[in-house]
């Protein structure tokens, strides 16, 4: 799935806390054993499921004990102690009432008198208690248990507690992870979606077979109204169940008195109806306006990665992989779409068309299946034997064959270079109208935004980068992703880092004018923002919560996955090394499911000479963050020493975390050609090299393939400064963008003061490139607003001031005209919407100008692409434009152009237009709610809007989280938005107050964890550099 639907610039990247939650909605009750009798009866033999499938956090939860860091061996003994002077949870659904999984036993309410001789023998029955816990206390590996100690806990797990089900009944299963003593081998699923009541009725048939002898069978479902359930075992005839639920995790189940046995083949069969989701998940409804202004509805899916439940019974994970055969029946005006070629249509008697779909020819998990119920337009080519088509509503038809074309490129590449076919033989492409994520990788039926597939004419080249970046992305899952699935979502990065890499990767073989080098270096620079956070997480980390779930969708999984990809590619010794090994990975794997170390064995098997992948990249995904290498030199020895890159320090653990760093280096006599790269490996603490004398410079992590921060001492950056002075082109763009991200970071850190980042700046006054520009501007804007949200205005003034005449002349040397090359479009835009942002009088002044002959034209003189963005918010500080921009919007059917209009129009400093833009995005009726997150991200960049937004998501939190799930990228993306720019105490209060207050609302997301910290971290530098800033400025 691609998150991002936008440039470089409009890319937010969003870390959260890892959270931990009880598996129990409230307390566990408790029950003492010592008055264990009939009352209590006794427990079946545990499913091999309970044995094989008991992650620690899942032990039974006792009053008292939590999750530690001791070590088995302890933890056993010290449970047993605890166990044997304390109570156990109920597991009697006998003495629970409906209303509460868990009540407590009620004490005695009277009692007599114990006489002396009872109190003698209670203190004698005490004493002997209390010594038997101290002796069992000391006992090594004892687990408390019926038949008592010594038990190992491996062979003989306590028995899982079960919550109650909606009827009251004791429901099944005790774990969020389904267990797998059951395989689903095939779904056959019959939706009817009625579109005018925005409600649907579904039948789902699932054929399974049974891995090991169980009495349950446990899956998915949310939200459904199951009204009749059958299951059928072998030849005999079908019969009624009865479907037990617990909704807290959308689990149901059907139990049975006799056990299935390995070996045999069942069926469930599932009537139910439900309402078409009113979110962007699950079988959800859409709408948009025709050109006759009519209001046309439809409905979509998007299932990744915990929504097939809603719209039908299932096994909802990844390594449940099935084959699906799909029947929609719909009225006669709608066309229906999904994963295969559709099969056949038959006429219903009550006036509906059934299509039929060909059963899937491959094994897919449920999150890939997808159907659309609209009436779309295609239009179609044949790329190496598969049909590719693009869809859309009528009116956009002509805005789609750029799409096309790129996509059936595309897959020709992909085919050639995994050396593995697409397996299909469709491969559809529609852009919905009404869409959260920028794209979905269903197999064979890819959804979009239409903002990341349809282009017009007259589309810029970075208009065109975005939406061949995104169709790349997409392409790429079909194999990594689709073809070979991570098991589970912990791993979630071998489909969005691979996805990420191969897009930019792929782009450059096969449309290298699109220049999409850049805007890989740019998303490279980002995820290192995020992971330098102390809230940051490994690239695979345990998830074990819905919420944990959706939090991995971000900066680290994509982008950071896809970085340490391109270091262990730049890093190999052989060219074709990388390319050999992720051919075996797809060949090995092909249709199943896997985790990061098989992808590791597969490159360390086609090595030569033969090379740990495993030891070598294993320290990149196990631990967050990434290491700072610090170059000091004496000579000809130079000193390479590594630490964890923490912009909030833990001097608890992180000093002794190590990475295996292949470090490249090129130095004052050979600078610029991939030929002048050295390499060394860098695996301990602190290692020597020797280089010769007479090289005056060195710079480390060549055109920045590495994943870490370089400082150099101040002798390393006044050499570096000083060549550059002399001769800014003897080290490549990409070299000098990767020397500005690293000072930014050093002062930002407090290892360099910010006047050795002006230094820096200064020596690079000639440049030109693209790069490192942008990169220059996006960190000294993020300064300036600092200040200017601070409201201090005078040290804002002159920050400004610096930027403006350090940028000014390459600033007003750009043409307003239409330009073809990418590279220039890149530098214009950056330097044009910095230039007008800060109110440059000859920016704005031209800006005016060409919104003027726009408007007098009746807007068929068109504004260039890269410049669209900056005229528009220019635009929308004029009462009368933001009128006109607003008319526009909402005729404008061109989206790439009406995103940008929109961005013009929340980027008003009218207090009025702020609260209604964003109270308009919230009710989606003139806005559509999938925009809101880009609304408070443009709001909260103005000085007059942030606080306004920041009140805005505290008023209208729970709307929001019915809008977008929590934990999701869009309410990353909003909770970033709204705080990454106070840097007070006072705010900081007030942000740790409103989420503490959510609870299970939010409170505990890893993007609040980043944004507390985010805010220490600004007010920390802040603070540090306030006095020195008027100074250096």
């Amino acid at each position: 799935m691609d998150l991002f639907d936008s440039n470089a610039a409009d890319r937010t990247n969003l870390p959260r806390n890892m959270i931990e939650n009880s598996m129990f909605e409230e307390e566990p009750d408790v029950v003492d054993l010592a008055k264990d009798s009939n009352t209590f009866p006794a427990f079946s033999t545990l499913d091999p499921d309970e044995v094989a499938f008991e992650p620690r956090s899942s032990r039974l939860l006792v009053r008292g004990l939590g999750e530690n860091d001791m070590d088995d061996d302890e933890e056993d003994c010290e449970s047993s102690a605890r166990l044997l002077g304390m109570s156990f949870m109920n597991r009697s659904s006998a003495h629970r009432s409906s209303s509460s999984p868990y009540i407590r036993q009620s004490p005695p309410r009277t009692c007599s008198r114990p006489s002396a001789c009872t109190m003698v023998v209670c203190v004698l029955v005490l004493v002997i208690v209390a010594s038997l816990v101290m002796v069992m206390y000391l006992l090594p590996g004892c687990t408390f248990t019926r038949a008592g100690c010594p038990k190992s806990n491996k062979t003989a797990p306590l028995e899982p507690v079960y919550p109650n089900s909606t009827n009251g009944e004791l429901f099944p299963w005790a774990e969020l992870r389904l267990p797998h003593s059951i395989q689903p081998l095939s779904y056959e699923l019959t939706l009817t979606p009625d579109l005018d009541n925005m409600t649907f009725t579904g039948r789902t048939v699932i054929i399974m077979s049974v891995l090991h002898s169980t009495k349950r069978i446990v899956l998915h479902a949310a939200n459904l109204n199951i009204t009749k359930a059958m299951f059928k075992l072998g030849d005999v005839q079908a019969r009624d169940v009865t479907v037990l639920e617990y909704k807290p995790r959308q689990q149901i189940a059907v139990k049975f008195s006799e056990e299935l046995k390995t070996g045999q083949q069942c069926v469930l069969i599932f009537d139910y109806s439900a309402n078409l989701s009113h979110t962007y998940d699950g079988f959800y409804n859409s709408s948009y306006t025709d050109k006759d202004g009519n209001k046309r509805v439809l409905a979509a899916t998007q299932f990744e990665p915990l929504s097939a439940r809603k719209a039908f019974p299932c096994f909802d994970e990844p390594s449940f992989k099935a084959t699906f055969l799909i029947r929609i029946e719909r009225k006669p005006s709608y066309t229906t779409l999904s994963n295969m070629p559709q099969a056949k249509t038959t006429p219903l008697s009550n006036g509906l068309m059934q299509d039929e779909f060909e059963k899937t020819n491959v094994n897919m998990s449920t999150y890939l299946v997808a159907f659309v119920v609209a009436n779309f337009t295609s239009v179609s080519s044949n790329a190496t034997g598969t049909t590719v088509s693009v869809y859309s509503i009528p009116e956009k038809k002509e805005q789609t064959g750029f799409a096309l074309a790129t996509a059936s490129k595309l897959l020709q590449f992909y085919n050639r270079f995994f050396e593995i076919e697409y397996p299909l033989k469709k491969l559809d492409l529609v852009a919905i109208p009404d869409f959260l994520a920028g794209a979905m990788e269903n197999w064979g039926l890819i959804t979009f935004r239409e903002t990341t597939l349809l282009l017009d004419s007259n589309s810029s080249n970075l208009e065109k980068q975005v939406v061949a970046s995104v169709i790349a992305h997409e392409l790429a899952h079909q194999w990594f992703g689709n073809l070979v699935t991570m098991s589970w979502w912990n791993d979630l990065w071998l489909n969005e880092g691979f996805a990420t890499y191969m897009e930019y990767m792929s782009l450059q073989e096969i449309l290298p004018n699109l220049d999409t080098g850049n805007l890989f270096l740019s998303v490279r620079f980002r995820a290192m923002d995020k992971d330098a956070l102390n809230s940051s997480h490994p690239v695979s980390t345990e998830v074990n919560t819905p919420e944990q779930v959706e939090e991995m969708f971000d900066s680290v999984s994509y982008e950071k996955g896809a970085s340490i990809l391109l270091m262990l590619n730049a890093s190999l010794p052989q060219e074709q090394q990388f390319k050999k090994g992720i051919i075996r990975y797809l060949t090995t794997y092909s249709g199943s499911n896997t985790n990061t170390e098989d992808l590791w064995n597969s490159l360390t098997l086609v090595s030569t000479p033969l090379q740990n992948i495993s030891e070598m990249m294993s320290s990149w995904t196990s631990q967050k963050g990434f290491p700072l290498v610090t170059v000091s030199r004496k000579g000809d020895q130079v000193t390479l020493s590594q630490e964890p890159f923490l912009l909030t320090s833990d001097n608890t653990t992180q000093k002794s975390r190590l990475w295996n760093i292949p470090i490249t280096y090129v130095n004052d006599s050979c600078s610029l050609a991939l030929e002048c790269r050295q390499m060394y490996t860098l695996k301990y603490k602190t290692e020597n090299l020797k280089v010769p004398e007479s090289v005056k410079w060195l710079k480390l992590n060549y055109k920045n393939t590495g994943f870490y921060v370089v400082d150099y001492g101040n002798d390393g950056w006044n050499a570096l400064i000083e060549a550059l002075s002399e001769n800014i082109g003897v080290l490549t763009p990409e070299d000098r963008a990767s020397l500005i991200y690293n000072i930014f970071a050093l002062s930002r850190l407090g290892r360099v003061p910010f006047q050795q980042v002006l230094h820096l700046l200064n020596s690079m006054s000639g440049e030109t490139e693209p790069s490192p520009v942008t990169e220059a501007l996006l960190q000294l804007n993020s300064i300036y607003r600092l200040l200017d949200k601070r409201q201090e205005s005078g040290l804002a003034a002159r920050m400004k001031a610096y930027i403006l005449n350090h940028f000014g002349s390459l600033m007003k040397s750009q043409s307003w005209g239409e330009e073809q090359s990418l590279s220039k479009q890149e530098l214009r835009s950056a330097l044009v919407s910095t230039a007008c942002i800060l109110n440059e009088e000859s920016c704005t002044a031209q800006a005016k100008s060409l919104f003027k002959k726009y408007h007098d034209s009746n807007f068929t003189i068109k504004i260039p692409g890269d410049l669209q963005q900056a005229v528009f918010t220019v635009a929308a500080q004029s009462e009368d434009d933001w009128k006109t921009l607003l008319d526009l919007y909402t005729a404008t059917t061109y989206d790439a152009e009406k995103r940008k209009m929109l961005k013009g129009l929340a980027s008003t400093q009218d207090p009025r237009r702020i609260a209604w833009i964003l109270k308009a995005g919230l009710n989606g009726d003139i806005i559509q709610t999938q925009e809101l997150p880009l609304i408070i991200n443009t709001v909260c960049n103005g000085f007059a809007g942030y606080l306004f937004a920041w009140d805005f998501i505290q008023v209208n939190w729970d709307r929001l989280i019915e809008k977008f799930p929590v934990g999701s990228f869009a309410i990353q993306t909003i909770v970033k938005s709204t705080t990454s720019q106070f840097s007070t105490q006072a705010h900081l209060d007030q942000v740790q107050a409103f989420f503490s207050s959510l609870k299970q609302r939010g409170s505990q997301m890893r993007s609040v964890q980043e944004a507390l910290e985010t805010i220490r971290l600004n007010k920390r530098w802040m603070e540090s550099n306030l006095k020195s800033f008027g100074k250096w400025l």
